[in-house]
């Protein structure tokens, strides 16, 4: 189910003019709360009505949510101390390396040489006393780490000159660099002011961090605002799902109703339609098997075949004749009994040995020869 905006408006207010019910629904947005709930559990409303008064929208008294607010602030403090500090260190560190890699590209002064080797050093050397110098949460009778302190790192400072001279230059350096860095940042935002001159590049700089404030500010409401909407876009869809529900249960006792008057009706019309259809598939069937056999047994096809079944017929007639005569001359046979046996096989021998004295004869004359 599709809302747009023009269906929303259609929607009647929720709690239909219960100020009690607009109220709590507003100031609990995290629940899952409902109208319906509200309007059966009228006590549980009057309950959060009043609690309404004492909480904020996420559940927190109002006492502990000043204190919060408060601890939230100088977390605020000393994370952008940390950060300034944090910033100012990685600065320090990418100036150092720009040096080395402009150093490879082109050939730099000896002043320059000794202002990052200075810098580098000091960097080093207050990384590593940061490192050693224990936390408060720690017990100060732990052993220092390799069994130095903090002045033990402290005396590879370089020479006093060396630092004096790195601070009066530093300043100047580090400055151009972060504002080398804020110009980067500035095109990044937008891209059409890079070819601009630095003063009105200085100029608008000064201006983004009001703008990206004012633009924060701006998605944090729309934020808010589309957290608003969304809820209310949830409390419409229930509502329209429930008069959704109810014209469901009403179209399905409608067809209950409708369709069981109709069934007989649609039954029979369904026999019909399925009997004739039984019909029409048995005649095409026997079509197909009509057109089958007339294209595999054609006229000539079917000459051949009778010509072949009365050769056929000729000799199974001549084969029962021959069966029957065989039979007749077997039965005869059986009559004489085993004497006839005795001179059948008599004869047989008889007939072995002239076959093989007429074998002998013949061999004995084609050598005699």
């Amino acid at each position: 189910m599709s809302v747009g905006p023009n269906s929303l408006t259609c929607v009647p207010p929720l709690g239909q003019g219960d100020e009690e019910h607009r109220q709590v629904l507003a100031s609990f947005l995290l629940c899952q709360l409902t109208e319906e709930d509200l309007t059966q559990n009228p006590l549980f409303c009057r309950l959060l009505g009043s609690l309404s008064q004492h909480v904020d929208h996420t559940g927190l008294t109002l006492p502990l949510r000043r204190e919060l607010e408060k601890a939230e602030q100088e977390l605020q403090l000393q994370r952008l101390g940390w950060l300034r500090s944090e910033g100012l260190f990685q600065a320090l560190q990418e100036m150092i390396q720009e040096h080395f890699v402009r150093k490879y590209h082109s050939s730099t002064t000896a002043e320059n040489e000794e202002f990052y080797e200075t810098l580098e050093q000091c960097l080093l050397v207050a990384q590593a006393v940061r490192q050693l110098d224990p936390s408060p949460t720690v017990g100060q009778d732990q052993l220092p780490f390799l069994g130095l302190s903090a002045q033990n790192i402290l005396d590879r400072m370089p020479s006093g000159q060396d630092v004096q001279r790195m601070k009066q230059r530093l300043l100047t350096a580090l400055s151009g660099h972060l504002k080398k860095k804020c110009f980067t940042i500035l095109t990044y935002y937008q891209p059409d002011w890079e070819n601009e001159s630095d003063p009105l590049k200085s100029l608008k700089l000064s201006r983004l961090p009001e703008i990206l404030q004012s633009e924060s500010r701006k998605a944090e409401s729309l934020g808010e605002k589309s957290k608003e909407s969304a809820a209310l876009l949830q409390r419409h869809m229930h509502c329209y799902l429930s008069e959704l529900l109810g014209c469901i249960q009403i179209i399905q006792s409608l067809i209950l109703d409708h369709r069981i008057k109709a069934q007989k009706e649609l039954d029979v019309k369904r026999v019909e339609y399925l009997d004739a259809k039984c019909q029409i598939v048995t005649r095409k069937i026997r079509l197909e098997i009509l057109e089958l056999q007339m294209d595999t047994y054609t006229t000539e096809k079917i000459a051949a075949h009778r010509r072949i079944r009365n050769e056929l017929d000729g000799e199974l007639s001549a084969v029962r004749a021959e069966k029957r005569s065989v039979e007749s001359a077997l039965s005869s046979f059986e009559i004489l009994g085993r004497d006839f046996e005795a001179l059948v096989e008599q004869y047989s021998r008889l007939l072995q040995e002239i076959d093989n004295k007429s074998w002998a004869v013949k061999e004995f004359s084609q050598h005699a020869a």
